[in-house]
């Protein structure tokens, strides 16, 4: 789930303490520690697990779209957590924008991991079956693999393992990607996909139920909400108070690596309407930039087994089977679009 930060926003969270690690490693001296595996379970398309603040069980939402770890806010009133404004933080998503707080937690744990005395974000709108977004602050410093296959998410400590590859249960055919390096202060993973040959720039957002792509760059691709074919799909929401239309559209070629899809259908929209902010002192709204143009998410990582080795700043992948996109069937054709006219 895309949670986006336009202006300065508050202190980074800290790395959990882990509770132990189990090593592996190989001849070249490469040791790749496993420190954690986490059970997981589907939600609504979320990849859920359990975690516990101040005592009292939570379900955790590992959203590798989310730039900082952050307490959902019907969860913060659950819980019955203090919360208090705060100026500079502003925070952006599908769906727009969403008003910020924060809390402080005695104690944040999920897995093995602990943390005494956190302050936390507290943001969102809507209820997604989760209590807690766990995002890419927490997960790049990690190599973490997503096993969807076996209900598993794996985290490693790598030493020595610069030129090593890491998918030990691939082989040479595997698929790996470079991700774009980001500072302490704007972590994410951005990937450089095609689709119909065009390169664009994809987040892997383990925390969005479904890959989507951006509307403006569907329309650059020939597809609008009123190309024959489109038809509309449900809409979505995200970390935002609004929800937003979708369609799905047919598409010839999405290229990621080495692999290819042809004749797939993917879902578009415009995540990002309402991601403007103004200025001090303006009234005229600014774009959050550098948005990437899709979102891939739970349906790439079903279809596939990943890691995302931000120790080297690559993804390997390998295909499972199955359709990589979810496949969506609406019975209705896609209302005109004005906007496309």
């Amino acid at each position: 789930m895309l949670v986006r930060r336009a202006v300065l926003a508050a202190a980074a969270s800290a790395v959990l303490a882990s509770a132990g690690s189990v090593a592996a490693g190989d001849s070249s001296g490469c040791k790749f520690a496993r420190v954690a595996e986490w059970p997981i379970r589907i939600e609504r398309g979320h990849l859920i697990t359990d975690g516990a603040i101040n005592g009292k069980p939570v379900a955790i939402l590992l959203d590798t779209g989310a730039m900082h770890t952050l307490v959902l806010r019907p969860a913060a009133e659950r819980l019955g957590l203090t919360r208090w404004s705060f100026n500079g933080p502003r925070l952006f998503g599908v769906g727009g924008e969403t008003s910020v707080s924060r809390t402080l937690i005695d104690e944040f744990r999920v897995g093995s991991f602990a943390q005494t005395r956190l302050q936390m974000i507290v943001a969102g709108e809507q209820d997604f079956g989760a209590d807690v977004l766990l995002g890419e602050d927490f997960f790049r410093h990690f190599d973490v693999e997503f096993d969807l296959a076996a209900d598993s998410v794996r985290l490693y400590r790598p030493e020595h393992c610069a030129s090593t590859l890491l998918a030990y249960w691939a082989g040479a055919d595997v698929g790996v990607v470079e991700f774009d390096a980001s500072g302490s202060d704007h972590p994410e993973i951005v990937v450089t996909v095609e689709v119909d040959g065009r390169p664009i720039k994809a987040l892997l957002d383990s925390g969005a139920s479904g890959s989507i792509l951006d509307k403006a760059e569907a329309a650059r691709l020939g597809v609008t909400p009123n190309t024959p074919g489109v038809v509309a799909a449900q809409a979505r929401g995200g970390i935002g108070s609004n929800s937003i239309n979708s369609w799905v559209g047919s598409f010839k070629t999405f290229t990621i690596g080495n692999e290819t899809i042809r004749d797939t259908r993917i879902v578009f929209a415009d995540v990002f309407k309402g991601a403007a902010f103004r200025s001090t002192g303006s009234n005229i709204p600014v774009k959050v930039e550098d948005l990437p143009s899709m979102l891939l998410g739970y349906d790439f990582l079903r279809s596939h087994r990943v890691l995302v080795a931000h120790s080297q700043r690559r993804i390997y992948f390998t295909y499972n089977g199955g359709p990589v996109f979810v496949r969506t069937s609406p019975a209705v054709r896609a209302a005109p679009d004005p906007a496309d006219k």
